[in-house]
């Protein structure tokens, strides 16, 4: 392989890995933990996400597809109030 070829490899894998760690790390200025609890179970789950109402739906979501089994039981669990929230961020 021409050494041309590996330095635009290397720089190409350096500017993916950048832009993975800025979209990843830069964008969540809000993060939250939620538990929910629904059909006696409880999962908890953290999320981060540009807007306090975004970050607290994500969290949700992710908890209660821990949970619930169905498009019926998952939309049910997300319509219900979370049994705590902890904000880790607020930017």
């Amino acid at each position: 392989m021409k050494k041309t070829a590996v330095i635009l490899a290397v720089a190409f894998a350096a500017a993916v890995l950048a832009v993975l760690i800025f979209t990843t790390i830069g964008v969540s200025k809000f993060r939250c933990e939620v538990c929910m609890t629904f059909n006696r179970r409880t999962a908890c789950r953290t999320a981060g996400a540009s807007t306090e109402a975004q970050a607290l739906r994500t969290a949700t979501e992710n908890a209660c597809a821990q949970i619930a089994s169905g498009v019926t039981d998952s939309m049910a669990c997300e319509n219900t109030p979370p049994g705590s929230v902890k904000w880790v961020s607020r930017k």
